[in-house]
């Protein structure tokens, strides 16, 4: 095989290594210590950057499932497994690094306020949507279950996003200040460098598995000619 058969997964995958060091090395050389929580605050840059990804890749399993119901065309319903896989990578991550923060900063690694309990049930829905596939015969009723089952998951999305100003929380709400935590100015930068190092390493890992699911799709092909 051409080692060079995939030019781009080799720049994305590059370029996303750079980006992620560019954040780490903001991460702990650029951005202040935090006054009141000091340096555990900084896990705060890879919680908030995953849990970003693992949203906006259930975000894309959402637009998938309506193309696919729409179109009925497979690289919909690829796109659409690929992506909730790629995004429960990042949203496991978002868990165990807020409680790891929670931890020092709470007091208690979980504790559970609304928040922390809509992301548990969360992970939960997205772990059964790769169930729900295997549990259904024939790819094409397969791929109408699990389209119609990622649309309506959705939902847990902006019920994680509005919980902290709909119900009373301790956790922070970064936009409007609240909680305990004030971002300067270099906390911003950093954060913003993260959020976007993550988004590259998410469009690398989803282009893999996307291609990955190709060849497998392509070899089941095969198989049927012989």
């Amino acid at each position: 095989m051409n080692r060079h058969r995939d030019l781009p997964g080799l720049i994305l995958a590059l370029a996303s290594a750079v980006a992620v060091l560019t954040a780490l090395g903001m991460v702990f050389l650029y951005a202040p210590r935090e006054a009141t929580m000091g340096d555990v605050q900084r896990i705060f840059y890879f919680h908030v950057s995953s849990a970003w990804v693992g949203f906006f890749a259930f975000f894309v399993t959402f637009l998938a499932g309506i193309l696919y119901l729409i179109r009925g065309e497979r690289q919909w319903d690829i796109l659409a497994l690929s992506s909730v896989e790629v995004g429960l990578t990042f949203i496991t991550m978002a868990v165990i690094t807020g409680s790891l923060w929670a931890r020092p900063v709470w007091g208690t690694y979980w504790t559970w306020e609304p928040r922390l309990t809509i992301s548990a049930v969360q992970l939960l829905i997205y772990i059964a949507y790769g169930m729900l596939r295997r549990a259904v015969e024939g790819p094409e009723r397969q791929a109408r279950f699990a389209a119609v089952y990622g649309i309506v998951a959705f939902v847990t999305v902006p019920l994680s996003w509005f919980a902290i100003r709909w119900w009373r929380t301790i956790h922070p709400d970064i936009l409007t200040g609240g909680g305990e935590m004030t971002l300067t100015p270099r906390m911003v930068q950093t954060l913003l460098v993260s959020l976007a190092a993550f988004t590259l390493l998410y469009v690398t890992l989803l282009r893999q598995r996307i291609r990955l699911e190709r060849f497998a799709d392509a070899l089941a092909a095969l198989r049927m000619t012989q």
